[in-house]
């Protein structure tokens, strides 16, 4: 996939951090080769971390994201640097940019020979395991013989990480650090299939898509599209089909059908229609093993019959988008919820990147399949859900399962399949 057809939490993610005026912006400008962020003398011109998409070959579609100086002062300043901090939880390959004129030999001295803001987020990423890079900017401003000993220092106290020098001002060491990026970053090939890995070639596929108030004019919906093209990439056979049409569908596919995928709002009336030798799914569960952790969110769905009355559930998604009035997210489900447990339940709602820090008020967290979401991101709201002792359970299990039909939903993945079948 290219610039214009890579979904945004599908594109490598590159976050540049540093202190204000350290040349974060005009490092981002010289690395994409345009004038993607503001460039200014007066500190602080990044106010909230800044998401550009750009292709950057070899390394193909990117989102950068600039972020605030982590030295951002006062009250509006702390949360800024909070909000640059909360990058990392989408971050492939970090870019810590210095100010080369600003270390010190007391700097020197230190662990790894840098100041402390950048001691402190460097240390975060190595909590992470995050890949980064040490960029020492604004080596034109020094004589070389300070930037060969700030280097040769820097390097040796940081010698299992990649130490570049550059001047955006004197366009140097740009390439070289070009050449390191592409050295980090990972191999998309390794990344887990949306179907791909259990349909064979020439295998039909048969997608149900609803197209419906709740639908968008003259398009698919990213998963819809997404799980097109991972069966186009296998070189098996994409039908796509409405509910009122399946069943003609799969009379016209008499016995050549692997799996149909479903829009989970249309589960109950597809799983009457599908036969049971054919394997069925939806693109919301599809996307919960692809970018999120299928066992622990299938584990979650438990928590629905414990719900009491006065309980607080969260239901979370992962984009922003115009409410239908029979959205997904704050109708159907809430009334779905409501049928099945008999419980006056207290519904929250939280969309795009207002994910709450402190989940410790919810009794069940009911999550979209987070398509938009980078991949590390939804793995961080699961891994933040469990740290907190919270079940979270995603869109399309939770409707599988009040519709009785959780289990042949994952039959398609054979180990949840068994300990669902076990249990």
């Amino acid at each position: 996939m290219g610039l214009q057809t890579t979904m945004q939490g599908d594109r490598l993610q590159i976050a540049i951090f540093g202190k204000r005026n350290a040349g974060k912006s005009s490092v981002l400008n010289a690395i994409t080769g345009q004038s993607l962020a503001i460039v200014s003398e007066t500190k602080g011109t990044t106010t909230d971390p800044v998401y550009k998409a750009m292709e950057v070959l070899p390394l193909g579609p990117c989102m950068f994201i600039d972020t605030p100086g982590l030295d951002d002062e006062g009250e509006l300043g702390k949360k800024r640097v909070e909000k640059a901090v909360q990058v990392l939880n989408k971050t492939d390959i970090a870019l810590v940019v210095i100010d080369i004129t600003t270390v010190t030999e007391d700097h020197l001295s230190k662990k790894r020979g840098l100041p402390a803001k950048e001691e402190e987020i460097i240390s975060l990423l190595e909590e992470k395991k995050l890949p980064y890079i040490i960029i020492l900017n604004k080596s034109d401003c020094i004589s070389d013989i300070d930037v060969e000993k700030f280097y040769q220092k820097i390097s040796e106290k940081n010698a299992a990480v990649p130490v570049n020098v550059v001047s955006t001002t004197e366009k140097k060491g740009l390439e070289e650090l070009k050449e390191t990026l592409v050295s980090l970053a990972p191999d998309h090939d390794l990344k887990l299939h949306i179907v791909g890995d259990f349909i064979k070639e020439k295998d039909t596929v048969v997608l149900v898509v609803p197209v419906d108030s709740a639908a968008p004019k003259g398009r698919l919906i990213m998963p819809q599209q997404q799980v097109i093209r991972d069966i186009l990439d296998n070189h098996a056979i994409a039908v796509v089909t409405q509910v009122p049409q399946l069943e003609q569908t799969l009379d016209n596919l008499k016995g050549k059908v692997k799996l149909v995928v479903t829009d989970s709002q249309a589960f109950k009336e597809v799983n009457a229609i599908v036969p049971e030798q054919i394997l069925l799914t939806s693109f919301s569960i599809l996307f919960a093993r692809h970018k999120g952790n299928l066992k622990k969110l299938v584990q979650g769905v438990k928590a629905v019959d414990s719900l009491q009355d006065g309980d607080k559930v969260l239901i979370a998604e992962g984009c922003t988008h115009h409410r239908q009035c029979e959205d997904i997210g704050t109708v159907k489900i809430p009334r779905w919820l409501r049928n099945h447990t008999g419980k006056e339940l207290v519904l929250e709602t939280c969309s795009g990147t207002d994910f709450p820090a402190d989940l410790s008020a919810y009794s069940l967290i009911i999550h979209c399949g987070g398509c938009t979401l980078h991949e590390k991101e939804m793995k961080h709201r699961i891994f933040r859900a469990g740290e907190q002792n919270v079940p979270i359970v995603n869109y399309g299990i939770f409707i599988a399962y009040v519709n009785g039909i959780l289990v042949r939903s994952v039959e398609v993945f054979p180990d949840i399949y068994r300990e669902l079948s076990i249990n």
